[in-house]
């Protein structure tokens, strides 16, 4: 290798590799606190539903889908360090992005678990039973 091109790598090895200080990076309190978060969003939804607390299985599916929803949020705040300061914005668009998918995501698994469950369960007519 040639001292300019060994030159010109080094600078580009050296430019690719600068740390900015507006980069999210990550503490020990946030992980601590990005996973305090993510064992409740997780304990809260077990227990609706081992307990049968409310009853209403529509009514806990939802509130099991918003803790989903909400925890996604967490791990993406908390260890994938997004926000709106790092990379002048573009990590907000990634939020954005995926927020998007998610709202598409859960409509769709909740339409074809419903219409599952309309169209695909068997209708036994107990009055033809000997």
């Amino acid at each position: 290798m040639s001292a300019k091109t060994h030159d010109t790598h080094t600078a580009h090895a050296h430019a690719t590799h600068d740390h900015h200080d507006d980069a999210g990076h990550g503490t020990l309190r946030g992980y601590l606190t990005g996973f305090g978060l993510s064992v409740i969003l997780t304990a809260i939804p077990f227990w609706l539903v081992m307990g049968d607390v409310l009853g209403d299985k529509q009514l806990t599916g939802i509130i099991i889908m918003v803790f989903a929803a909400v925890q996604i949020v967490v791990h993406m705040i908390f260890f994938l360090h997004m926000n709106t300061r790092a990379e002048d914005g573009w990590n907000m668009m990634g939020l954005i992005f995926t927020v998007i998918i998610l709202v598409i995501v859960l409509a769709g698994s909740l339409w074809v678990m419903y219409h599952l469950n309309t169209n695909m369960m068997p209708q036994h007519d107990m009055s033809q039973m000997p």
